[in-house]
């Protein structure tokens, strides 16, 4: 049998790192070992920050909605339920 090396393989592996890596600081774009630790970091952050964005959203609503019932006579609990 013949050996088989991993070249193609792991190159690309690497710049597909190394791309989502784009406009990080320092060696986190350009070491390969490096970008690959920021890059999970980073999408557990992005992750948080997706459900952080809702809760943001959600209080924005409650308190735009409460505003705009408060003239009627209604608080919004009252007005939802």
């Amino acid at each position: 049998m013949v050996r088989v090396k991993g070249g193609m393989t792991t190159r690309r592996k690497h710049k597909k790192v190394l791309k989502m890596a784009k406009g990080f600081w320092q060696t986190r774009h350009k070491s390969i070992k490096k970008a690959k630790e920021a890059v999970l970091h980073a999408g557990e952050h992005a992750f948080t920050g997706r459900k952080n964005r809702k809760r943001d959203f959600r209080t924005l609503w409650i308190i735009r909605l409460n505003a705009a019932v408060k003239p009627l006579g209604y608080k919004y609990n009252k007005f939802i339920n």
